[in-house]
């Protein structure tokens, strides 16, 4: 199926058919989803998980994959829970019919807790937010369902470790009265992508200390998780009941050096348009804004239809587009809308070969040799997270091998 873009795309004008060996999709530019993809990479991480089980991270519209599709594909994978930033995003998941465990943690003032409340969807807490939460509890006449957050060393969220008695106490008094339930203890890990640093072992034992003081308090939860993606990947001892995945499930690698194949990992997302202009320019030529690059002779010029609106990184000059089997890196600047390949000496205006209209793929799976979002992460000097996630809604989601409707 494929979800439109936000402006929508216009049926194909009427012209000439182009030739068989131009294969190409109906659409002008798309996001190819596998979810089969993210099904194999859930059932990986959950083999490396067990007994504890998963969290499909799928905040910020899945890591740009589609929240909707990815979560009902991670949890038919064996995915137990789902995890977002937002309350809007967890009630999106609910409104589309998805009643799994569903987690939110990042709020303001001005969150909607009682439409958690009601929607049944489980509340972080780091504490400012517990007054608020209860009010809402109250407001709905149910129990709110909470995740009390520890801050074991990262700096952001959660509670700080000297606070953390206090918030626990105020916790279990609000239990006791039948307005909440603590249903998780949870915290963050800092550096887990990098296994050799020393801060994790002291992230888990803060870690192992805040749950000896609930415990003491009378706190007895359903869920403790702090593993990430790394964290499942190369530490069982931070695994406890529950883990969240994020990257792992969209086939990314969260380790510098490692590939996501060496994990057994497959990258989810094929992002590709078609070749949408070719000609000949002279030696010297300069190319897009700033004239940063020139031909360095007689050359062929292939115009690629996607740029920094489309969420290509404008300083990723030198990412690699593939062609008919021929990978080119961009040259000149990133544009709003569109970059530049030089295709070499092709001679398209003495009748040589155009590959106008031709597929034309920035990243995929990298199976068959070709361009990965590692690739455009070197390129752009940033990671691959950033690179799934920044694709903006005006290249179409297509999601290929999803489970029929019963």
């Amino acid at each position: 199926m494929t979800y439109p873009a936000a402006t929508g795309d216009l049926p194909p004008a009427a012209g000439p058919v182009p030739p068989p060996s131009q294969e190409r999709s109906s659409q002008e530019r798309s996001a190819i989803v596998d979810l089969e993809a993210i099904r194999h990479n859930v059932r990986r991480l959950a083999a490396a998980a067990e007994p504890a089980k998963v969290m499909a991270v799928v905040k910020a519209d899945a890591y740009g994959h589609g929240a909707v599709p990815v979560a009902r594909a991670a949890l038919e994978a064996g995915a137990s829970w789902l995890g977002v930033a937002h309350i809007s995003e967890a009630l999106a998941l609910r409104a589309a019919g998805i009643d799994a465990p569903l987690l939110a943690w990042l709020h303001t003032p001005e969150s909607n807790f009682g439409a958690a409340v009601a929607a049944g969807v489980d509340i972080g807490c780091s504490g400012w937010e517990l007054e608020r939460i209860v009010a809402a509890a109250r407001e709905q006449e149910r129990p709110a369902r909470v995740h009390l957050k520890v801050d074991t060393g990262l700096g952001r969220n959660g509670a700080p470790v000297e606070v953390w008695d206090r918030l626990v106490g105020e916790a279990v008094e609000y239990q006791d009265q039948g307005l909440l339930r603590v249903v998780g203890i949870f915290s963050h890990l800092a550096v887990a992508d990098e296994p050799e640093r020393p801060e994790t072992d002291d992230q888990l034992a803060a870690f192992r200390e805040v749950l000896a003081i609930a415990e003491d308090a009378g706190v007895d939860p359903e869920v403790r998780h702090l593993a990430n993606t790394p964290a499942t990947l190369s530490r069982p001892d931070t695994h406890f009941d529950l883990v969240r995945v994020g990257i792992g499930i969209y086939g990314l690698s969260p380790f510098e050096g490692q590939t996501s194949a060496e994990l057994g990992l497959r990258p989810a997302m094929t992002l590709r348009t078609v070749v949408s202009h070719c000609k000949d320019v002279p030696s010297g030529q300069g190319v897009s804004y700033g004239f940063n690059y020139h031909t360095s002779g007689a050359s062929t010029l292939g115009l690629i239809p996607l740029g920094y609106a489309d969420g290509i990184p404008r300083v990723a000059t030198g990412g690699p587009v593939r062609v008919e089997g021929v990978t080119y890196p961009v040259v000149g600047r990133i544009a709003m809308d569109q970059m530049v390949i030089d295709l070499g000496p092709r001679h398209v205006s003495e009748g040589g070969h155009s590959v106008l209209g031709a597929e034309a793929q920035l990243f995929g799976d990298g199976a068959d040799g070709g361009p990965t979002a590692d690739d455009w992460a070197r390129a752009a000097g940033t990671i691959n997270y950033e690179i799934v996630t920044r694709i903006s809604p005006r290249v179409p989601r297509t999601f290929i091998n999803e489970t029929p409707a019963p």
